[in-house]
């Protein structure tokens, strides 16, 4: 089992979920491991940091310049390191914007997937890292199938009640119903995995004036309404109710 770094649901909501969810082995792992490691994402640590050169090594420091003159003298822009990173997801992860920008000048796919299936987009998203994400959505796709959930920066977004970060990549054209692999959608994963608290509100409010469908069941046949109304969120029942929610 991963290590939690959020806190755990209460007993008695834990009881209530699994009477309806009856989750597969998966799907219960997913429930209390998408906390850690930020989704599965994985950051490049002080020690990758310090090990990087040349290319890896610019991005992560943030040198434009330096970038621009190692591709010209033939180095690879599209190179990965051990996890699969490239210079370009090294420096989205450091919150390098003229890197970022110099990269995909250079010729970096700004669309590239690491290790775990993450892009720049997801990286941002993940990390309610709002500049960095606009950044990203101006050279990449808001719509890219990431993670190994195959689900989209909009699901994590939606999962972490990063509610900015949600409805700057509404207004990007993310998709609103797109269902990952656990048979979830952003909606859903605002409920399912969220606390009930102002943020996932916030971003389940954000999903349904944006349009998401309301009434777009899980893979056990449960709808987000009885989703929200088991966990005994009321003020996201209501919404989903006036929304039409069945």
């Amino acid at each position: 089992m991963c290590e939690l770094r959020q806190k755990r649901r209460p007993r008695i909501l834990l009881k209530s979920a699994l009477r309806f969810l009856a989750p597969s082995a998966a799907v219960f792992a997913a429930m209390f491991c998408f906390g850690a490691s930020a989704l599965g994402q994985v950051s490049p640590s002080p020690s990758d940091v310090a090990g990087y050169t040349g290319l890896f090594a610019a991005a992560a420091r943030g040198e434009a310049a330096r970038v621009s003159q190692l591709v010209r003298d033939g180095a690879d822009v599209r190179a990965r390191d051990d996890y699969g990173r490239t210079p370009l997801h090294v420096a989205a992860h450091a919150r390098k914007h003229d890197a970022m920008h110099a990269l995909v000048k250079a010729g970096a796919d700004p669309n590239a997937l690491e290790q775990d299936r993450y892009d720049i987009v997801t990286i941002a998203a993940v990390a309610d890292d709002l500049p960095t994400l606009k950044v990203a959505l101006a050279i990449a796709s808001a719509k890219n199938v990431t993670s190994r959930y195959d689900g989209t920066a909009l699901i994590a977004a939606a999962h972490l009640g990063h509610d900015g970060v949600v409805r700057e990549l509404i207004r990007a054209g993310a998709p609103l119903d797109h269902v990952n692999n656990l048979g979830w959608t952003a909606l859903i994963e605002a409920i399912v995995l969220g606390n009930g608290g102002a943020r996932h509100l916030s971003t389940l409010k954000a999903l349904v004036e944006a349009g998401a469908n309301v009434n777009l069941k899980d893979s056990r046949g449960v709808s987000p309404l009885a989703m929200a109304r088991i966990r005994g969120y009321r003020e996201m029942a209501a919404i989903l109710e006036k929304a039409g929610g069945r």
